[in-house]
């Protein structure tokens, strides 16, 4: 199951997998498959992504080229300049952001701006994206894109003959028809090799053997027919009438680029209909073929990056749904979720809205398969998947918290930071701590005394008293911020835009810290981004942990020293 004891370290983030974690799809592309356009403008994607955050989504996978079947590539310049803007300000807001990309100048650049992750669809076997993966601390995620069909063999029909004649008659013939397909063969040479040649395999530092790309065998070309075959008045019209389109002329810039090639032909094969009388016994194709190829590519790219010198701590794995998988492939493939997690790794699901999903379900359009799309997803966490990739990230939130309180009990430690300085100051904070009790799946579990501080931020105010409490709850971050919410609404506590950000309150909540939560955005930031400069917050945590400042340094956090903080404690006011 997701709750494992895996880690996943993303250069200054470390995500643990107590409960599955949500990756929000952003596509910055005007053709992705299905919400290619929405949020091409910079500032579109950016307020999406954010939205995306305080909806629930942990990671937010930022891509600027569409690779759906039948894509047209696009050149890392372009790509760049799609991303990088929504990739920086993301990253501003303390989001964990991964940059969907296989152009190593976009990954470098876009690590540069604040990404976390680097998610190559073409799993790493590119020897430049590895040199660049190994000098940095960003995560990486391997994703398998290729065919994995079994090649089709042709069995001629066996007449046995012992005698010795017959063995050399029947060499012979074989000589004889294996000389006649050399001579069929084209002569005709690229750069020095004929076509079809398999190309050298590349070798990362350390003599490491990084293997080609999983994407099958090219389609064979057809042989044009010679200028003097063809008679010059249909060359002519032929010229006239066949001009290349842009997009094609695009395509064709991309020299050797075998994700497209691979992805047209996967398109082409949906697209086909070809009649046949032959039936299948099973339902599905054997998992077993499939499953060699998935797991062999996976688990050897990531030794290839171990050994490179990436640690396994930062690598995810990926299947890659709908990358040159039918739909019967990619059902096999996600059945078979438990075999890809006991490699180890932090699993992806990256289903949503495939065209195996509408297939399943009966839904044609892609943007209406989110519901199926969280069917697959749970499958896949019961499974054992870590992250799912999805592209409504609020919807799934609520799925997976719905889900997640009633089948997996997991109470977590939280500290809620609690202030006042109007009215009966101390009765607003004991209020506060028994309404906190009254959380559905949360109990208080301590609390330290009541402090008077000194205020912060806006001086020209009356003193405030301050504690910290300490909760167990089963509920997400964001939920119970909006219960916390709830609770300075019925104290009194004024948030309207007229009042003072830091200004006098009846009572003032804020999270602090949660046990193995990290995140970003406008609504809520997990470690509090304020935590480590603010008097009145460390001093009552001393009543509840041994030394705290070291705790939230070990934590990623940046905690001042006491001179330098604001809002100094000057006395006790009592216990809780």
């Amino acid at each position: 199951m997701a709750n494992d004891s895996k880690t996943w370290r993303c250069g200054k983030y470390e995500l643990s997998f107590d409960r599955p974690r949500i990756m929000g799809v952003l596509n910055v592309t005007p053709d992705s498959f299905s919400d290619g356009g929405e949020h091409f403008d910079p500032d579109a994607a950016i307020e999406y992504g954010l939205a995306m955050l305080d909806a629930g989504a942990d990671i937010i996978d930022v891509g600027g080229e569409s690779t759906r079947p039948g894509f047209t590539p696009v050149n890392p310049d372009e790509e760049a300049r799609r991303v990088l803007p929504v990739v920086r300000a993301l990253a501003k807001e303390g989001a964990i952001v991964s940059i969907d990309t296989r152009h190593v100048a976009v990954a470098k650049a876009a690590v540069r701006c604040g990404a976390s992750i680097v998610n190559d669809v073409t799993g790493f076997t590119d020897p430049k994206m590895v040199e660049f993966v190994k000098t940095s601390t960003c995560g990486v995620i391997v994703m398998h894109a290729g065919e994995v069909a079994a090649p089709t063999r042709t069995h001629a029909t066996v007449q046995l003959d012992t005698s010795a004649a017959a063995f050399v008659a029947e060499k012979a013939r074989e000589a004889a028809a294996e000389a006649a397909r050399e001579a069929e063969k084209p002569a005709r040479r690229r750069r020095g090799k004929l076509l079809g040649e398999p190309k050298p395999e590349a070798k990362l530092p350390g003599g490491v053997v990084q293997p080609s790309l999983p994407f099958g065998d090219p389609e064979p070309a057809t042989e044009p027919a010679s200028e003097q075959e063809t008679p010059a008045a249909e060359q002519a019209a032929a010229a006239e009438t066949v001009a290349p389109a842009p997009e094609a002329t695009e395509a064709a810039s991309e020299p050797n680029d075998r994700l497209a090639a691979m992805m047209r032909r996967s398109a082409r094969r949906e697209e086909a209909y070809v009649p046949t009388s032959q039936l299948r016994r099973f339902t599905l194709p054997d998992s077993a073929p499939i499953m060699r190829r998935v797991m062999g590519f996976l688990s050897d790219q990531a030794r290839a990056l171990i050994h490179a010198g990436v640690s396994r701590d930062r690598i995810c794995i990926d299947p890659g749904p709908g990358f040159g998988k039918s739909a019967n492939e990619d059902i096999v493939i996600q059945r078979e979720t438990a075999k890809m997690a006991s490699l180890g790794y932090p699993l992806m699901c990256a289903v949503s809205r495939k065209r195996f999903v509408g297939a399943v379900s009966g839904v044609t359009e892609a943007a209406e398969r989110d519901a199926a799309t969280f069917g697959v997803c749970l499958g896949a966490i019961q499974a054992g998947a870590n992250i799912v990739r999805v592209h409504d990230a609020a919807g799934f939130a609520q799925f997976l918290n719905g889900y997640w309180a009633v089948a997996k009990p997991q109470p977590r430690r939280a500290f809620v930071a609690v202030g006042s300085n109007l009215g009966h100051r101390c009765d607003n904070i004991r209020a506060a701590r028994d309404m906190i009790a009254e959380i559905p799946l949360t109990c208080v579990s301590n609390s330290s005394k009541i402090y008077e501080s000194e205020p912060a931020y806006e001086t020209r105010q009356d003193a405030f008293a301050n504690a910290v409490i300490e909760i167990k709850t089963e509920l997400a971050p964001l939920v119970l911020l909006d219960e916390l919410m709830k609770i300075e609404a019925e104290l009194g506590r004024d948030r309207s835009k007229k009042a003072k950000a830091n200004g006098p309150r009846t009572i003032d909540l804020d999270l602090l810290w949660m046990d193995g939560e990290t995140h970003g955005g406008k609504k809520l930031r997990l470690p509090h981004p304020l935590i480590g400069e603010r008097d009145f917050v460390l001093v009552p945590l001393e009543d509840l942990m041994h030394d705290p400042a070291r705790f939230f340094r070990y934590n990623g956090v940046e905690v001042k020293e006491p001179e330098d903080r604001v809002g100094h404690i000057v006395g006790e006011l009592g216990r809780m």
